[in-house]
């Protein structure tokens, strides 16, 4: 047996040269790994041997099959006959849960485990030794052997399906992707405000009225198409179903107290009788549409779980607990009597006491509550309650130090709707931006937790809030390749982490995964490019980078890139105009995310709006243009708190005219009080106007260009006018009057025409 040889411990970065040169690049990095004498063949021929009467190996034999079929085109045949060259899944009597060995010789191949998942996870590792290179066909590889278990039981991914529906075949997509990283948890938010995604069997208007909505437009724009969905119940059990053969658990999320308009809406009694303005439903933000504590609603709230626990045999049910804003509460009369009746002081507690009512219904359900770590205020919680923490990691440091367990969600660091990069080719989302190294170097476990506690670490989960991710293309761009980095963390033994390393062992997983529908984000790979230009000169100086530390080979004369072409160094010198094309280079190949720019004068003179920064940074979003319904829109780049954007060094000296392409789009935000801190100067004309002012927001005015021609136009208007002579390069502010929010005009681009 291998395991009597001497092991690398991979995750202690122990592999000497020549034995790495011949173990395969896999991911999440094994606990132990060791390369072999002699390799083995993959081919048609090869059989697949299972137990007889074992269903879980056949399980793991079929998947194995199937992951071959889709990537190198073989087919497998599945039996229990012994013969040589064969793949053997072998059970084991004893085993710690997921772990498994493989046993990788030029006589066939062994995986080992104890339980299903691990004989699965096994045939995942030969799976991508079977796949470190694109290609069809037989296969031969160096032998190997593993000894591999997962640091971590929790490894997720959390689906914000209420925001933007999507369809169950993209839901079965996602679980395969998960399925080959190891990630083996998946948080499925199926309630929010915005939409109610699951059959209830007993409340059909649930769907029927909040399954649906139209989106927000500006004011005089066209309506769009009614947008949304929801999943039956059979459809859901065949989604559970197939995750569990794939190791995935669902972890269904029913939010309350809060994010609780779609019930409402369906359903008003439920609430506290504060009407619903038309339209709301489409909002993004914290609503203040809470339940009330009537029985009747509880009965609704326990109809609701039941229906759930019938569909997901997950030992969790989300009850969210988050973000329950008190307004509402706190105006009810009734709920004031019936706090006072109850003895509750303030309404935290009383949203513990809600809490705790939720929590002993399902553990006499036989099933655990888990909540965000909101739910750890006000007092009390249900003793087995889990946390996951996603208001940093102080919740999960609270929790465990309480006994209770948790999982480590924390904002912004794992919160994926926060754009990877400032492309142009980035989707909507949140900034700052959470590029993969950050992804990478989080640590699940905070060093406030001490040791006898941290068994309460369950583990970590990102997760993709989908306000802004409008297609089922972006949900993946948005989830990969940072979940491998999340896989990783969950899985490997804790050590000094190589990001280098890392990205060396991505590329061909992400290769691999191609044939599975996946099309990742190119952010980590793409060449993005910096200049600096002295007005007047014929030239300038283009400084290239990629966030993974890449190689990156460049053209000036539009040909395409290859391995001849020079390598980057350092920053470069172009004339007007250069056709400048750069990649990055991995193994001798190009990577995606490639750059193809004209380099001329008048671009030095341009900026669009990723490249401009915001004046301030309170809540910064990249928000897609509500224009058109189908085909391109701009995405815009701005402060929600304060539309003002600032153009810093620019070349003004030779400008005459001053050219900004500008959007609108609807203030749809719940943001309760902070609206009164959102102030806007008063309009010289009864549109409004853009303003620039050089040096600061305060300086002297430069240009004024009135929103007249754009308010009659739902996409981008290029409004055009002089700009007042200055000096050499100086910083542009600019922003707009308006008498109110309501629409938010938005910078696309920025020129400056001599």
């Amino acid at each position: 047996m291998f395991f009597s040889r001497s092991l690398v411990a991979l995750g202690a970065l122990l592999v000497a040269a020549p034995v790495a040169a011949q173990v395969p690049k896999l991911l999440p990095l094994p606990a132990e790994l060791h390369g072999e004498s002699g390799s083995f063949a993959l081919g048609a021929r090869t059989a697949l041997l299972v137990p007889a009467g074992d269903p879980g190996a056949r399980v793991a034999a079929e998947r194995f099959a199937a992951l071959i079929a889709e990537t190198r085109g073989l087919k497998l045949a599945i039996g229990s006959r012994e013969r040589a060259g064969s793949i053997r899944f072998v059970r084991a009597a004893t085993g710690k849960a997921e772990s498994y060995r493989l046993e990788v010789m030029p006589g066939g191949a062994v995986i080992t485990a104890g339980d299903d998942a691990g004989l699965l996870y096994g045939a995942v590792t030969l799976w991508q030794a079977m796949t470190q290179a694109p290609g069809k066909g037989a296969v031969s590889v160096p032998a190997f052997g593993v000894a591999d278990a997962p640091r971590f039981g929790w490894r997720g991914l959390m689906l914000d399906s209420a925001r933007h529906f999507q369809s169950p075949a993209y839901v079965r997509k996602l679980i395969d992707w998960m399925a080959v990283n190891k990630l083996n948890t998946l948080h499925w938010h199926l309630v929010d405000d915005q939409g109610w995604r699951i059959e209830i069997k007993k409340y059909p208007k649930l769907t029927a009225i909040s399954g649906w909505r139209h989106p927000a437009t500006a004011a005089g724009a066209p309506q769009l198409p009614q947008v949304g969905g929801f999943y039956s119940q059979d459809e859901i059990r065949s989604i559970v179903a197939y995750a569990a053969q794939r190791n995935v658990t669902i972890v269904p999320e029913i939010e309350m107290p809060g994010h609780a308009l779609a019930a409402i809406r369906a359903y008003p009694e439920l609430g506290t009788g504060v009407p619903i303005p038309p339209g709301t439903e489409s909002d993004w933000g914290v609503f203040p549409w809470l339940y009330n504590l009537d029985d009747k609603t509880f009965g609704f709230l326990e109809d609701v779980l039941d229906e759930v626990i019938t569909l997901f045999p997950s030992r969790y049910v989300h009850v969210g607990g988050d973000e329950a804003t008190k307004e509402q509460w706190k105006g009810s009369a009734t709920i004031q009597a019936r706090m006072k009746a109850l003895g509750i002081k303030d309404e935290a507690a009383l949203q513990a006491a809600f809490m705790r009512r939720i929590g002993e219904h399902l553990t006499r359900r036989g099933r655990k509550l888990i909540g965000w770590d909101e739910i750890l205020e006000g007092g009390e919680v249900p003793p087995d309650a889990t946390i996951t923490s996603w208001r940093g990691v102080e919740g999960a440091i609270t929790a465990a130090k309480a006994g209770h367990d948790a999982v480590l969600s924390p904002s912004p660091t794992l919160y994926f709707d926060h754009r990877q990069g400032a492309g142009d080719n980035e989707p909507p989302g949140r900034l700052d931006v959470m590029d993969l190294r950050a992804i990478y170097n989080f640590e699940p476990v905070p060093a406030e937790v001490p040791a006898a506690q941290q068994h309460h670490i369950l583990g970590l989960q990102a997760n993709l809030w989908a306000e802004h991710i409008r297609t089922e293309e972006r949900s993946a761009w948005m989830t990969f390749p940072r979940a491998s980095a999340i896989a990783e963390i969950g899985w490997s033994a804790k050590a000094p982490r190589d990001y280098g390393a890392f990205v060396d062992r991505l590329i061909p997983q992400l290769d691999r995964m191609r044939p599975l529908g996946l099309r990742p984000a190119t952010s980590a790979f793409a060449v993005t490019p910096s200049y600096a230009h002295t007005p007047g000169s014929d030239g300038a100086t283009v400084t290239l980078a990629n966030q993974s530390g890449l190689e990156i080979r460049y053209t000036t004369d539009g040909s395409p890139v290859t391995l001849k072409s020079p390598a980057y160094r350092g920053p470069i010198t172009v004339k007007f105009p250069a056709k400048l094309n750069a990649a990055a280079f991995h193994g001798g190949r190009v990577l995606p995310g490639a750059l193809a720019e004209t380099v001329t004068a008048q671009r030095m003179r341009w900026r669009s709006d990723e490249m401009l920064e915001t004046c301030t940074k309170r809540v910064v979003l990249a928000l897609e243009d509500d224009y058109p319904a189908t085909g391109k829109r701009a995405v815009f780049v701005t402060d929600l708190f304060n539309p003002c954007w600032q153009w810093e060094k620019a070349p003004v000296g030779d400008a005459k005219q001053i050219a900004i392409t500008v959007g609108q789009i609807p203030f749809n935000f719940q943001v309760g009080k902070d609206i009164d801190g959102i102030k806007f100067a008063s309009p010289a004309t009864p549109d409004g106007e853009f303003e620039v002012r050089a040096g600061t927001c305060e300086g002297p005015r430069v240009a004024v260009l009135p929103l007249a021609p754009a308010v009659g136009n739902p996409g981008l208007t290029r409004l055009v006018g002089k700009i007042a002579p200055r000096p050499g390069n100086e910083t542009l502010c600019i922003r707009y009057t308006a008498k109110g929010v309501e629409p938010v005009w938005a910078v696309d681009a920025v020129e400056l025409i001599p």
